[in-house]
């Protein structure tokens, strides 16, 4: 059986990182199939990998010691992981350890109107990560410094994103 790439799932290398999948994309000159994928730590950087490497399995002769079957194995927001891996991982991990609720409460928001009510709602509860983090869904940076500044710079953008907002083609 053949394993399938899921387009918006989250994955993690066997170096014990986790990513997002954000697209397929093929090289301009060879057509190869590409993975796009991006960090969900540090700056949340862009990847992209081919395809046949993404979804190969870990060279156990190179990491013997690495439990994990494939080279970036999916996982689900409640910890457990697909069923490609059923041999046991090191560690078992929660939910906030592989992504923190509170962004994939903010990413689940389909109106911008209404990720800035959830931002004002969690806005005593903030920190630079999920700052970065919630700025890097929106394609776009919060300068540092204070908290408080951080949160009314992402709360501009936000609020510019929702006034020119359109819901009359999206899909209900």
């Amino acid at each position: 059986m053949e394993r399938e790439l899921v387009i918006g799932g989250f994955y993690r290398h066997f170096k014990n990182k986790l990513y997002q999948v954000k697209g397929i994309a093929y090289h301009s000159e060879t057509k190869e199939k590409m993975v796009v994928y991006q960090a969900l730590y540090g700056d949340y950087s862009l990847y992209v990998r081919p395809y046949d490497m993404f979804m190969s399995e870990v060279d156990h002769v190179k990491y013997p010691d690495v439990k994990q079957i494939y080279r970036f194995e999916q996982v689900y927001l409640d910890g457990t992981q697909s069923q490609d891996n059923q041999a046991e991982t090191s560690k078992p991990q929660t939910q906030e350890e592989l992504v923190d609720s509170r962004l994939i409460r903010f990413l689940d928001i389909d109106t911008y109107q209404e990720k800035l009510k959830y931002l004002e709602t969690i806005k005593d509860n903030l920190d630079d990560k999920i700052i970065d983090a919630m700025a890097a869904s929106l394609d776009t940076e919060v300068p540092q410094g204070k908290i408080y500044d951080r949160f009314v710079s992402l709360k501009k953008v936000i609020s510019a994103h929702a006034k020119y907002e359109c819901t009359r083609l999206r899909n209900n």
